[in-house]
């Protein structure tokens, strides 16, 4: 009955429509104003004297009849009121009828009220915005969220307690519960403790670590139906412009999703362990907090091309500038930790100054302070730097190239020897003194990490 009332409230209170057919009274300056509406059946004298096009379509007076009445309305203008109050009673009756009669087909049809007048239309996404939550959806249960325990005691009770000291996030490697991070998220931990997408917590033992590249893997003992391994990508042929996806746990929150675009390739940053360079990294515009470190970098197809591992921000949050490693780079690492445990990495044996000091001596290239006996560069007699009888400082071998590549610092040093493998024989000449000199030199492996 509210549709009833409703409908004919709205049809009794519509503004008055321009006269009818059944209305030509002389008298123009009447006024059709209506009050009100409570009732169904108002007094005749209260309804408009108007009704839109149905005079034309309804089953009442023919148009013959209609005429006679017009030409006897016109020919008695003493009888102007007697016609004016009966053309409004008859317009009215038309009016009530119209509006029964549009109410009772809504009452049949069994139409809400609300529903008759207002259509809402489904809402619907654009192609990438399903693209979008469709890549989130299905690479959310490969990523995980790391916790990093430390042992403390209590300054009071002495007790030892294990309170969290960092957490990150990782994804999911492979069937084996493998698991892929930041060193840094791992660094320094006691215990290791990984959620996984359904909240499911499972203790995590360290497979293996490469502090010069800033990786990890770590290993749970979690059902295999619950471990959902990350489409691996590639990372050589990736462009400037194209879209990435960022998938991570920021500050402690449950898997966030941001989006970016690829902002620069080829950049250089230094590992947080050991700062030795780390090349050909990503950088993206795609938001990286506090706690994405270690989760995955995916192109739109939803394949891994990085891991998010650090940011340029002087507020440690995002400001629109985050790094990735590269792919490429962290599937050999990876390889070799699953296989072997640690990373093997052929290295000169040596340490040398930093770039300040040897720009402050005029020369260009990496100045040797030490080289032990039982190192390659020891073993192929490379000179360190020490001082005389007299505590005067001597100079050591200056490394100005290797196999022929220039060396103007220790960033270049690191690069050329990422691109050697262990038992290498590589040419590298030195300025001692005031000659140069070429020297063979044999690379060994990395020692094992203490």
């Amino acid at each position: 009955m509210a549709a009833i009332s409703h409908i004919s409230t709205l049809f009794l209170h519509s503004p008055p429509f321009p006269a009818s057919a059944f209305s030509r009274s002389p008298n123009r300056n009447r006024s059709y104003l209506l009050p009100p509406l409570v009732s169904l059946h108002p007094p005749l004298e209260s309804i408009s004297t108007s009704l839109p096009l149905l005079h034309r379509k309804s089953s009442f007076p023919s148009t013959h009849s209609r005429s006679c009445f017009r030409r006897l309305i016109v020919n008695n203008n003493s009888d102007n009121e007697e016609n004016s109050f009966f053309s409004s009673a008859l317009d009215s009756l038309l009016l009530l009828c119209a509006s029964v009669a549009l109410s009772f087909s809504l009452f049949v049809a069994d139409v809400g009220p609300a529903s008759a007048f207002v259509v809402s239309p489904p809402r619907k996404l654009q192609s990438d915005e399903l693209a979008t939550v469709r890549l989130f959806q299905e690479n959310t249960p490969s990523v995980v969220y790391i916790t990093n325990l430390a042992v403390k005691q209590d300054a009071f009770t002495l007790d030892v307690l294990e309170v969290p000291q960092g957490s990150g996030s990782g994804f999911v490697w492979d069937k084996d519960g493998h698991v892929v991070t930041n060193y840094h998220v791992i660094r320094g931990a006691s215990d290791l403790k990984v959620t996984l997408a359904d909240q499911s917590t499972y203790d995590a033992r360290v497979v293996g670590f490469d502090q010069d590249k800033d990786v990890a893997v770590l290993r749970v003992d979690a059902p295999k139906d619950k471990l959902r391994p990350i489409p691996i990508g590639i990372s050589a042929d990736l462009l400037v412009g194209q879209k990435v996806y960022a998938i991570g746990n920021p500050f402690g929150l449950d898997h966030t999703l941001t989006t970016g675009v690829i902002s620069g390739l080829r950049r250089e940053i230094s590992s947080a362990a050991t700062g030795r360079p780390i090349q050909d990294v990503i950088q993206t515009d795609a938001a990286i907090n506090p706690g994405n470190s270690g989760g995955p970098l995916l192109d739109s197809s939803g394949s891994l091309i990085g891991i998010n591992t650090a940011i340029y921000s002087p507020s440690g949050a995002s400001s629109g500038v985050g790094f990735s490693i590269p792919v490429d780079t962290v599937s050999g690492i990876v390889d070799q930790l699953v296989r072997f445990g640690k990373v093997t990495r052929p290295i000169l044996g040596i340490k040398f100054a930093p770039d300040q000091s040897v720009e402050q001596l005029g020369v260009s290239g990496v100045l040797v302070l030490d080289a032990p006996a039982d190192g390659p560069a020891g073993k192929a007699g490379l000179q360190p730097t020490k001082r005389d009888a007299y505590g005067r400082l001597i100079l050591g071998d200056i490394i100005t190239s290797v196999n022929g590549r220039k060396v103007t610092n220790g960033s270049d040093l690191y690069r050329i020897l990422d691109q050697c493998k262990v038992g290498d024989e590589v040419i590298v000449e030195v300025l001692r003194g005031d000659r140069k000199e070429k020297i063979p030199v044999t690379l060994e492996p990395k020692p094992d990490e203490s």
